[in-house]
């Protein structure tokens, strides 16, 4: 049976890690939005975000609820802390899927990301997991960063199509092709 047009993959939207200023010029991001802006019928949204630095939680959750309209027709692809807010968002809110590159579980000792208000309660695994038809994540067991240990916790406690990597570091690439090949897959899934 064809899922409903509710159901079906027609967007993906970027959120980036904190500290991020311009985000048409770091990392991936703007290659991955033009690659999949070539998609027909299909759109890539990337804005720079409020309160970059921080990123707090009771900020960019309504940012992506209001302004980027992340919805049940949209993959959210959030790299580090923006991995953080896709989880906390598919928490209460169903969304097509999310796409968490080097993604993690505590404020790894640090003040902004205590600050932020992302680890202040525990992870609602089940419910992100009932918010999306899909989850996939990228993490390099030689992020400077983050512990393996904590990358691996999220892909344990999703149940998360893992793509492991070994030389990755952080992801922070120009190019990224393998996230390409995942969102191409999923599209496919939702027809």
């Amino acid at each position: 049976m064809a899922p409903s047009d509710c159901q079906q993959l027609r967007r993906a939207v970027i959120v980036p890690g904190n500290g991020v200023g311009d985000v048409e010029h770091s990392n991936w991001y703007k290659w991955v939005k033009d690659h999949l802006n070539q998609i027909p019928d299909f759109q890539c949204l990337l804005q720079n975000m409020p309160d970059s630095l921080t990123a707090r939680k009771t900020i960019w959750l309504p940012f992506m609820e209001k302004t980027l309209q992340c919805d049940e027709q949209t993959v959210i692809i959030g790299h580090s802390s923006g991995a953080a807010a896709a989880m906390r968002y598919a928490e209460t809110h169903r969304v097509y899927g999310i796409v968490l590159v080097s993604a993690y579980t505590s404020d790894l000792g640090d003040a902004n990301e205590q600050e932020s208000g992302y680890f202040c309660s525990p992870w609602q695994w089940e419910k992100i997991k009932s918010n999306c038809n899909h989850i996939v994540q990228f993490g390099s067991n030689d992020d400077p960063f983050l512990p393996w240990s904590e990358q691996q916790e999220v892909a344990d406690s999703l149940n998360a199509e893992l793509h492991q990597f070994s030389n990755r570091g952080h992801f922070q690439d120009e190019k990224f092709p393998e996230l390409i090949s995942v969102v191409h897959k999923m599209m496919k899934a939702s027809l």
